[in-house]
């Protein structure tokens, strides 16, 4: 099941205190950017995160979710609808999310 625009609107809207939150369509789901590294991810209507340490304190009760089959399993946000309590999550996660990757340069 893919997940939905108006889901994808919503937590951008949860989390419009922060600076620099982005996102991308990927298969139907949305990868989240937050100052640009990947925090996470919308998955069936349901807000996964990167399991940082801080997140995990954060989220000390957040069931563990995979994303899609085979994937790493990620923290799964339930208090979507506490917008001081997101914000406040992502910025604790920020120093742990690992620095994107570099690109690959096309070959000519």
């Amino acid at each position: 099941m893919a997940s939905s625009k108006e889901y994808l609107n919503f937590i951008v809207e949860q989390l419009s205190e922060l600076d620099e939150i982005a996102y991308r369509a990927m298969m139907g789901e949305y990868i989240i950017y937050y100052r640009g590294k990947i925090a996470g991810g919308i998955y069936d209507d349901r807000l996964l995160l990167k399991p940082t340490q801080a997140a995990a304190n954060l989220l000390p009760h957040a069931p563990y979710e995979a994303p899609y089959q085979g994937a790493k399993e990620m923290l799964l946000v339930e208090e979507v609808d506490n917008k001081t309590f997101l914000t406040k999550l992502f910025e604790a996660m920020y120093d742990e999310l690992p620095l994107p990757k570099p690109k690959k340069k096309k070959k000519a």
